[in-house]
């Protein structure tokens, strides 16, 4: 797949693209508080590790802390309410589609 394809596929689907001086391989795609990094692979675009939740400059990832579910960051903790949690599956959920489809091209 082509990246660039990929990449206005998502644009388009309404996720915001950065840059980050820290990973200069990767490409961020934000929406709706959640943050993924996206590297280039053998088939395209593909998710590096697992998206969580953008806390500043850094994601967040779902951790259990004390018998409760929470976004870490370091020593940063964001509660992950049901809201925060279905934001975040509905984000990977769109994500994982959009990198997957492949255009057709008819006559």
């Amino acid at each position: 797949m082509d990246p660039a394809e990929q990449l206005q596929r998502i644009y388009l689907a309404g996720f915001e693209l950065e840059t980050f001086d820290r990973f200069p391989k990767c490409i961020g795609v934000v929406r709706d508080g959640c943050i993924a990094l996206l590297v280039p692979g053998a088939d395209g675009l593909q998710i590096l590790g697992t998206p969580g939740w953008r806390m500043g400059e850094a994601i967040g990832v779902l951790v259990e802390k004390e018998g409760r579910q929470v976004f870490q960051n370091k020593g940063e903790f964001l509660e992950a309410t049901p809201e925060r949690l279905e934001i975040l599956r509905l984000f990977r959920e769109d994500l994982r589609t959009l990198l997957a489809e492949r255009i057709s091209i008819t006559d």
